[in-house]
């Protein structure tokens, strides 16, 4: 999947990852290739996520935002 996760300061991070947990408003949910497309509103906490690199989980703290998920590209827009 491509994740790709911008704020007002600009892109915090662009590129391919195997899943992403997100902070969503009516609680926590993960999202794994082939998610079925949809938007969702996010609230304070963090996005986790694994990239292919074997790194393991990565974390960006965000305030709220929202989600759109369509065709294994993830785009969030985040405060």
């Amino acid at each position: 999947m491509e994740l790709e996760v911008i704020s007002p300061k600009g892109i915090l991070f662009k590129g391919e990852a195997i899943y992403v947990s997100f902070p969503g408003v009516a609680g926590m949910f993960d999202v794994l290739p082939h998610h079925a497309p949809m938007i969702a509103a996010l609230r304070e906490g963090a996005i986790r996520y694994q990239t292919n690199k074997k790194e393991g989980e990565q974390e960006i703290k965000i305030q709220s935002g929202f989600v759109e998920i369509k065709n294994d590209i993830l785009s969030v827009c985040i405060e």
